[in-house]
């Protein structure tokens, strides 16, 4: 820890009211806050910054903090989370997600992982758990762009809901309160929705101004399940494998550029509020205390005009930064492959 973090649970005073946090609610009639802290800290941000970061973020009034046992800092993690729920923070008031990484996709090896995040993170349960990616797909942190896993697969539904049945194992053993997908399309998502006893109660996808897949939104809340979306900002901080010449960047872009203007406040704090007003729930990752403050303020104060979330919803440029082509099954593939562009599940 950085010698000027705190080391224990005060809330801070110039922090917001966690009791004036929106929250969704889900289908069980659970609540969720509409923001949350990402804990990814890339390549470049060690486990100990995310942690300190959790304990101050907590401090300032979040209480919805999106895990994954890829990222490597639970462990760390979990000491911040002790330290919050010593300080007085019930744990009920607590949003902990986690999820299910791409090599632990068999059947034997669905629950140990998810104990593992539980014993990581010092925990009894998780609020939701996630299939991180549909494949099963390994590939190692830090890996380049062309990387290829030799044992790489399609998506196979069989086995997917293999996998997902052991998710509903765990909500059967009290372990996981939700389930959820992440990175799913449409016609993934209506095979899983067909299929599964315990329903998924979030997909977990890209979404910030220049990517805001409205038919996957649209056909998430149509059917009762709540996006929560990553990179809400761009994701300036990805790492350099899912870097391409073509991609935008929306903190530049003249629209957010102007309300940001307006409101005297960083670009990125707009795509935030744009993604709670527009209903999803946006997980920004940042271990700078100004900007997640900023991030957490943002979703209590006044809302965007109707012309602005109008004039956001125009700038949409269908530019997906996350990739994923490090999942891709086969040499020389197009990641596209892996996003299902024609509506349906691209054949092995």
């Amino acid at each position: 820890m950085s010698h000027h973090a705190p080391s224990s649970f005060v809330p801070a005073a110039d922090g917001v009211d966690p009791l004036l946090v929106p929250k969704k609610t889900l289908a069980s009639g659970a609540k969720i806050p509409v923001i949350g802290l990402g804990t990814f800290g890339s390549d470049h941000i060690t486990g100990d910054q995310v942690a300190a970061a959790v304990l101050d973020a907590a401090a300032l009034g979040y209480r919805h903090f999106d895990c994954a046992s890829v990222y490597g800092n639970e462990d760390k993690i979990g000491h911040s989370l002790r330290k919050i729920l010593e300080g007085g923070v019930k744990r009920d008031d607590l949003w902990i997600t986690s999820k299910l990484w791409n090599d632990k996709h068999d059947e034997a090896d669905v629950i140990p992982s998810a104990k593992k995040s539980l014993a990581d993170l010092q925990l009894d349960y998780l609020d939701l758990y996630l299939v991180h990616w549909p494949f099963p797909n390994f590939h190692p942190p830090g890996c380049d762009v062309n990387f290829h896993d030799p044992n790489a697969k399609p998506y196979i539904h069989e086995s997917f809901m293999k996998t997902w049945r052991q998710l509903e194992k765990l909500v059967e053993l009290g372990l996981v309160k939700h389930i959820g997908t992440s990175n799913m399309t449409i016609p993934k998502l209506k095979l899983v929705l067909r299929d599964a006893a315990i329903k998924p109660v979030c997909n977990e996808m890209e979404l910030h101004p220049h990517f805001q897949q409205p038919e996957l939104f649209k056909f998430v809340v149509d059917n009762g399940l709540v996006p929560i979306g990553y990179s809400p900002v761009g994701s300036p901080a990805r790492p350099e494998r899912d870097r391409t010449p073509d991609d935008t960047v929306d903190i530049e872009d003249p629209v957010i550029v102007k309300i940001a203007a307006r409101l005297n406040v960083h670009p990125a704090v707009v795509c935030v509020k744009w993604a709670a007003q527009r209903g999803q729930i946006p997980i920004p990752f940042s271990v700078t205390r100004r900007n997640y403050l900023a991030n957490l303020q943002s979703v209590v104060g006044a809302p965007l005009t109707e012309e602005e979330m109008a004039a956001i919803a125009g700038i949409d440029r269908g530019c997906r930064l996350i990739k994923g082509q490090v999942f891709c099954w086969k040499d020389n593939q197009n990641w596209e492959d892996l996003w299902d562009l024609n509506g349906e599940i691209t054949p092995a």
